[in-house]
């Protein structure tokens, strides 16, 4: 007979099967991919390892990384037994097989199929339960931390009598307990059954009885346990009222119990727990009557009376008792919230008091002097000048400042001044050839601090700079210059070893450098290489002759990156700020710590209250919230960051909250206390602004202490929209140097101002105490105008500077030609009854890619100047001079042109004249270097113009006369290009 396969078989059977060799590398091949994966996961918990070890915060890694191995076996290990064990007991009760019938006859084959595998097939799935239910338990760390390390709150909630640590620290592990126990039970109960189903203990089609007492017995204890829950999660329902988030007036995230919850709601849980328990019983008792009768009664009763005791009583309640005289009814749960809210977020100290807004003074002229004592007008916006700080201090195009600048305190000629400060931090895009060496061992930090007087400016609008040029010099005190660490550095460097970094380029040339501290990861390890080139994805790091002795690598390097790996359980505030402290750049970090299980106080979502209009346009000003929402905020920790070292300090701040020293007993010695704060530090400490902008949030509804006014509606406010931009998102905060109506002194504080809901005219200015050097730090101040006045808010003021003819004309003047006009902040200042209203207006004028102060607005009492200086405007408003805060045009050191030459300054004394003459010349030679970018020259020349002007005030003060050149202007030897 042929063959009808097609050709003999023999040989299609040899070349189907692999050769040894080929199993061989098969088999290579496989461990290799193993033992990659292998690698990989060790890479990752090795790198980590390292880091935290290197900051000195091993402590965090080992704690969190031994709960969440602790959470995951003990919770794996419980769900595997759950299930197996039900597996296994439901194999075991399993009925004899006889006389089956057509349905057991199908599943028989099923049967045989795993008969030789059951044991595996029980392994497997209860390890793959497991493995489930550990990774979700491990995720769980914090609750777990929270619940067995939490301490009394000392206040104790107003409907339960419990402490509020029930609430924040108890019952959210409480619920995942019961959450984990519904997730055991209803899986045991499914594999249960299936078993029973596999091996003839639950029948579907069969004729005769549908399960055997065996399996009626078994299922109705699991049936009896996931009832008994039900009657656990009523029970704590009942504690849930007290932080449960609806809608009410008008406010989201209402918490805590309204009137139905305490009279519907609450005895409705507690009337469900017990036909829990009753049903429960009945579920237990079938191992003795063997019917499911009296249990499905049961637990139809049950589903009953959750649909009309849970549900439908609650809604006859609220319809027929609360609507008609809801007013009556809510107001003593409405106080209670009131209280709660307050205290949660820290504004139940805040004072409110009336402020006539309208000024008490009939002469205005009495009022000038008091603009000075009342505040240091800032019209330097530290949001709008980075630019101007970029072309003037960037020198190098590999360096480059944040988007917004810092608003910071230093002494200037003895006397405190706000100042305007940023750092000069390396900029990857401006290096002048980018590859793995330049990006990664060459071009490895920025260089130094420059500051400028947030008062004044100098007569070309340019920054008064008290710090500047590089390496930077100037009023500040000697200290590290070299910035490592901040908020641009966010890739990874290699230092130390044999290539040489740029530091930074001067007349002689460009200098090199390499790092002295001790900070990062040693590269020496061949273990290390391998394991960071499999972490950052560079096989490069591996075999670099670059790497070599001495070489570490750092990361992690923006001082929010570095706050949040070592204290993960804290919230970061969104603007880590630079300050010199003792001779080092320190970064310093506000943190807080939250819960959203504060009984009775409102829920606010972080995300949506900490936006304004500078987090639209920057994401590094952006809060990064750990939990979405929550009810309890308090700046507990103050971080500093070193700039250079990277070394990361946390301080104590809120000695009082008891959610940190609970975080402080699970990381003991990774806090320290708030005696170890410095002098040095403390004079550059501030309130922060995310939790202003969240207390703010709150006070525009939570400022009224009685119910019928909150729930009336009457008295809400909003934060306005920023009026100087068109983004449509709410004003920033601004800090300055001001005193409010019951204050002695000025002092460093954060403002805000409020309009009515749904209105533009003003309806109350906030501010708060900003510097912890004083005794009333963080005391929130709200003046409240009368709502029978129509005092202008922040838009309506906008729109009357725009609308003024002459303003308007010469604004349009100002962008003549491609100019472009930017608003400066628009600050409020509360001055005898009034608001005084200030904003800087920029230009950035042809070829300038920069703006420049080029004029000032200022409101008061309905009036308007719009002017070159402050002052100028000031003494429009008010008609008179006043005190001098900057120099009026023509007595400046400078011309105030950005163009051309300046007409020679003439004196009597022939001394003078010649250095004037000298000084003259020496100004023109400044322009003309800076024109070819001659930085040399530009140097030498401000350095002649400097002893020139010298030699002419000491020998016009030898001769006994007035200023050099008998008031006629001299060049400045601060001026700077204009194109």
């Amino acid at each position: 007979m042929p063959d009808r396969g097609g050709g003999p078989t023999g040989p299609r059977i040899r070349v189907g099967r692999p050769s040894r060799r080929v199993r061989t590398l098969l088999m290579t091949l496989g461990v290799l991919a193993v033992l990659g994966m292998v690698f990989t996961m060790f890479a990752g918990f090795w790198t980590d390892w390292l880091w935290y070890r290197s900051v000195n915060y091993s402590s965090v890694f080992t704690t969190t990384l031994w709960t969440k191995i602790g959470l995951f076996f003990v919770f794996g290990l419980l769900m595997a037994l759950a299930v197996g064990f039900n597996i296994w007991l439901a194999h075991r009760m399993r009925p004899p097989l006889s006389a089956m019938s057509m349905e057991q006859q199908n599943l028989d084959r099923y049967r045989m199929g795993i008969a030789p595998y059951k044991k595996w097939l029980l392994l497997g799935i209860t390890a793959l339960v497991g493995l489930i239910a550990g990774a979700s338990a491990s995720s769980q760390w914090r609750t777990w931390l929270m619940w067995v390390n939490g301490v009394s709150f000392g206040q104790k909630d107003p409907q339960f009598k419990l402490d509020v640590s029930f609430y924040a620290f108890d019952l959210p592990w409480y619920r995942f307990l019961l959450g984990f126990g519904f997730a055991a039970t209803i899986l045991a109960l499914i594999a249960a059954a299936l078993t029973h189903y596999l091996y003839g203990g639950l029948r579907v089609t069969s004729p005769g009885a549908r399960a055997t007492a065996a399996a009626t017995g078994h299922l109705s204890v699991l049936l009896g346990v996931f009832v008994a829950l039900k009657a656990v999660a009523y029970w704590l329902d009942r504690y849930g009222l007290a932080v449960k988030s609806s809608d009410f007036k008008a406010t989201d995230n209402w918490t805590g119990l309204r009137y139905v919850d305490a009279n519907a709601y609450l005895p409705a849980k507690t009337i469900l727990f017990c036909i829990a328990v009753i049903c429960a019983l009945l579920f237990f008792a079938t191992l003795w009557r063997r019917t499911w009768q009296l249990p499905v009664i049961g637990f139809g009763l049950m589903v009953l009376s959750a649909i009309l005791i849970g549900g439908l009583y609650p809604a006859i309640v609220q319809k027929f008792q609360v609507q008609p005289n809801e007013q009556a009814k809510e107001a003593p749960y409405v106080e209670k919230n009131l209280k709660a809210t307050r205290e949660a977020y820290g504004i139940d100290d805040s004072k409110v008091t009336d402020y006539p807004g309208t000024s008490q003074t009939e002469d205005k002229t009495q009022l000038r002097d008091d603009v000075t004592d009342t505040a240091s007008i800032r019209i330097m916006d530290p949001n709008i000048v980075s630019p101007t700080f970029q072309q003037l201090q960037q020198i190098r195009n590999y360096y480059a400042f944040p988007t917004n600048l810092d608003v910071d305190r230093y002494a200037v000629d003895g006397e405190e001044q706000d100042t305007v400060i940023g750092l000069r931090e390396l900029n990857l895009d401006g290096i002048p050839k980018r590859n793995w060496i330049n990006d990664h061992f060459r071009y490895t930090h920025g260089y130094g601090v420059v500051a400028a007087e947030g008062t004044s400016v100098d007569s070309g609008g340019r920054p008064n700079f008290i710090e500047s040029d590089l390496p930077s010099k100037g009023e500040l005190p000697e200290y590290e210059q070299r910035v490592y660490y901040g908020e641009r550095t966010t890739t990874y460097s290699i230092v130390g070893g044999p290539q040489k970094e740029i530091d930074y380029s001067d007349d002689s040339g460009e200098k090199t450098y390499s790092y002295k501290g001790d900070s990062g990861i040693d590269l020496e390890s061949p273990i290390n290489r391998a394991a960071y080139a499999v972490a950052f994805s560079e096989p490069q790091i591996l075999y670099s002759g670059a790497i070599g002795e001495g070489s570490r690598i750092l990361y992690n390097r923006t001082p929010k990156e570095r706050v949040e790996a070592i204290a993960p359980w804290l919230t970061i505030d969104g603007d880590a700020y630079p300050a010199v402290v003792d001779g080092r750049i320190q970064w310093i970090v506000d943190a807080y710590t939250t819960t959203n299980g504060y009984p009775y106080a409102s829920r606010t979502t972080l995300g949506d209250t900490t936006a304004d209009s500078l987090t639209a346009t920057n994401d590094q000003r952006a809060v990064v919230a750990q939990q979405n929402q929550v009810n309890y905020i308090r700046n507990s920790v103050k971080a500093t960051v070193d700039a250079y070292s990277g070394e990361v300090k946390l301080y104590q701040w809120d000695t009082q909250d008891p959610v940190l020293k609970t975080w402080m007993k699970a990381f003991p010695d990774t806090v320290q206390p708030k005696t170890e704060i410095s002098s040095a530090l403390m004079a550059h400490l501030r309130y922060p602004q995310d939790l202003f902008k969240v207390q703010r949030e709150l006070l525009t509804r939570y400022h009224v202490k009685d119910a019928t006014t909150f729930l009336s509606g009457s008295e809400v406010w909003e934060v306005p929209d920023d009026p100087t931009n068109k983004t449509g998102d709410a004003v920033p905060p601004y800090y300055l140097s001001m005193k409010m109506p019951d204050q002695q002194e000025q002092t460093f504080s954060l403002t805000t101002t409020f309009t009515p809901n749904g209105r533009d005219n003003l309806s109350a200015f906030m501010a708060v105490n900003a510097d912890p050097g004083t005794e009333d730090y963080g005391k929130i101040r709200v003046l409240k105008l009368p709502t029978s006045t129509t005092a202008a808010g922040p838009k309506q003021v906008q729109s009357q500077f725009n609308s003024e003819q002459n303003i308007a004309e010469s604004i349009r003047l100002l962008r003549g030609g491609d100019s472009e006009v930017e608003y400066g902040n628009l600050l409020a200042v509360p001055l005898d009854g009034g608001l005084l209203y200030v904003e800087p207006v920029y230009v950035r004028g042809g070829g300038l890619k920069y703006p420049l102060l080029r004029k000032v607005l200022v409101t008061y009492g309905g009036q308007t100047a719009f002017e070159d200086t402050l002052d100028q405007a000031l003494n429009k408003i008010f008609g008179g001079e006043g005190t001098t805060t900057e120099p009026p045009p023509g007595e400046d050191e400078g011309t105030g042109e950005e163009e051309g030459t300046t007409p020679p300054p003439t004196s009597d004394n022939p001394t003078v004249q010649e250095a004037l003459n000298d000084a003259q010349k020496a100004f023109e030679a400044g322009q003309e270097a800076l024109k070819k970018n001659d930085w040399e020259a530009y140097g030498k020349a401000q350095k002649d113009l400097e002893d020139a002007l010298r030699k002419a005030e000491e020998a016009q003060s030898a001769e006994g006369g007035g200023g050099a050149g008998g008031g006629e202007s001299s060049p400045s030897p601060d001026a700077s290009p204009s194109s």
